[in-house]
């Protein structure tokens, strides 16, 4: 949820589609490599200040 909620808040402020999924892919691959690195199950303890 928190990635769909960032690509629409994204695309709704005009940015470029192409550019917020290459954003998008750029956090997934930053949330993996750091399960990966940690040995960890990945965890939603962050929430969303902007809602």
């Amino acid at each position: 949820p928190e990635i769909r909620q960032y690509y629409l808040r994204k695309t709704d402020e005009g940015k470029n589609e192409m550019l917020v999924i290459n954003n998008v892919c750029n956090k997934l691959i930053h949330q993996i490599f750091s399960c990966v690195q940690r040995k960890e199950k990945y965890k939603d303890f962050y929430t969303s200040l902007v809602a």
